[in-house]
């Protein structure tokens, strides 16, 4: 999954518009259009910021093996899913349960 991927994924499963994204890392909402369609890639600035959003490491949004290893089984995700009824107040559809465990699932890979 390429960087433009990942950030449309996180940004949807945090129920967030592009212009919302923008300002929280400083930049328009064209050109968060631009990074989630791949014309453009963030600075590394950029990819702190982001990363700080999303509580996600750096290593992640670039594609990077993360440190350490993982033992979570999908089992242990549909269990975190299943306690997981609602982000911010806001209940999960089923779609959202879905890019939410794609996001876990592809945070959690060897």
């Amino acid at each position: 999954m390429n960087i433009g991927s990942k950030i449309k994924d996180l940004r949807k499963a945090s129920r967030m518009s592009q212009t919302d994204l923008g300002k929280l890392v400083h930049v328009s909402q064209q050109t968060i259009t631009a990074w989630e369609n791949n014309k453009a890639e963030p600075a590394s600035s950029a990819i702190i910021k982001l990363a700080e959003v999303f509580n996600v490491t750096t290593d992640y949004l670039l594609g990077r093996p993360e440190k350490g290893n993982s033992n979570y089984t999908d089992e242990d995700l549909e269990e975190a899913l299943d306690r997981a009824h609602s982000f911010s107040g806001k209940p999960l559809s089923d779609h959202d349960r879905k890019v939410a465990k794609d996001v876990l699932r592809s945070l959690f890979q060897d």
